[in-house]
């Protein structure tokens, strides 16, 4: 299934044996279990590389435990599988670490979602694409897949490629494209550069809950999707954990998160003369918007200044 090693500061994260790392409900099962040992271990300054053995990093869903004795697709027991890697999805992208995907081969369909969910891919260019088969065999895409891909291929030739022609992206390509980070050789210069990349991010030690929190947000449409941010927006989740304001300090800054509340409710009533019934529609919605950036920087200010 998936072995887990810890070398220093990184885990290293190795899909084992010759197959082709089917991501039926066992695997899923086993890679939920090892982020969440990663996530309990992890501390400033861990990061998180991926990997696989043999010539598959993942070939995508079980289809063979999928298929109907008439080779038809069983569509619950797909819709099995469909569910179950979603949560994979979500505990990556809310994993308090640096990720890093080093694609040792073929990753395809739901195999091509677990590499791109990583921060950061590297590819060797000895062997192994990139592919989305879903549109040559007959199948849409799961909604958290295209959201994913809205947030990490950006652009809109790539995309178009990588869902409407099934393009079969070689490591060169998906550097073009921006998909993937860089190409290396082979698997051992693409190791390599994944070690190096990971002991330099480890390095910076940075605090992992903010560095989920960041990452959620700069993913907004797949984070929204899966229910990790509201409207785009993380909702002052890092104002009120304890890890970053202590009791007293968390104590002080609600009172002045309500006093600006009511501060920006008199603000909506005092600029009309009224209460405004259209506040979450058309311009309304721009003035909301603003105080509360406002509401946010004042925070921010007060954070790094140690005032709370």
């Amino acid at each position: 299934m998936c072995t887990l090693e810890k070398r220093g500061n990184l885990f290293i994260l190795t899909l084992t044996g010759e197959d082709d790392h089917r991501l039926g409900l066992p695997l899923i099962s086993t890679l939920r279990a090892t982020l969440d040992q990663i996530r309990t271990e992890a501390k400033p300054g861990s990061v998180l590389i991926t990997t696989a053995h043999g010539k598959f990093f993942s070939n995508g869903f079980d289809l063979a435990y999928a298929a109907d004795k008439n080779g038809s697709i069983n569509i619950p027991r797909l819709r099995e599988m469909v569910d179950g890697f979603k949560p994979v999805i979500s505990d990556f992208l809310t994993l308090p670490l640096p990720t890093i995907a080093v694609v040792s081969g073929h990753a395809a369909a739901a195999g091509f979602m677990l590499a791109l969910v990583h921060d950061y891919v590297l590819m060797r260019k000895d062997r192994g694409v990139l592919y989305m088969s879903e549109i040559n065999i007959g199948l849409t895409f799961p909604d958290y897949f295209m959201a994913l891909m809205k947030s990490k291929i950006t652009s809109p030739i790539a995309r178009r490629d990588v869902v409407l022609r099934a393009a079969k992206l070689t490591a060169e390509k998906a550097v073009e494209y921006g998909i993937i980070d860089s190409a290396h050789q082979n698997l051992e210069e693409t190791m390599k550069a994944g070690l190096k990349l990971g002991e330099e991010l480890g390095s910076k030690k940075w605090k992992g809950e903010i560095y989920a929190d960041i990452r959620m947000n700069s993913y907004s449409e797949i984070s929204e999707l899966l229910g990790l941010v509201e409207n785009f927006k993380s909702t002052d989740v890092l104002i009120w954990r304890p890890s970053v304001l202590s009791p007293a300090r968390k104590s002080n800054a609600m009172q002045k998160f309500l006093k600006k509340k009511r501060l920006a409710n008199n603000l909506e009533t005092n600029a009309y003369g009224r209460q405004d019934p259209t506040s979450n529609h058309f311009w309304g919605i721009g003035r909301r918007l603003l105080l509360e950036q406002l509401r946010d920087l004042y925070f921010f200010i007060m954070q790094k200044h140690e005032s709370f």
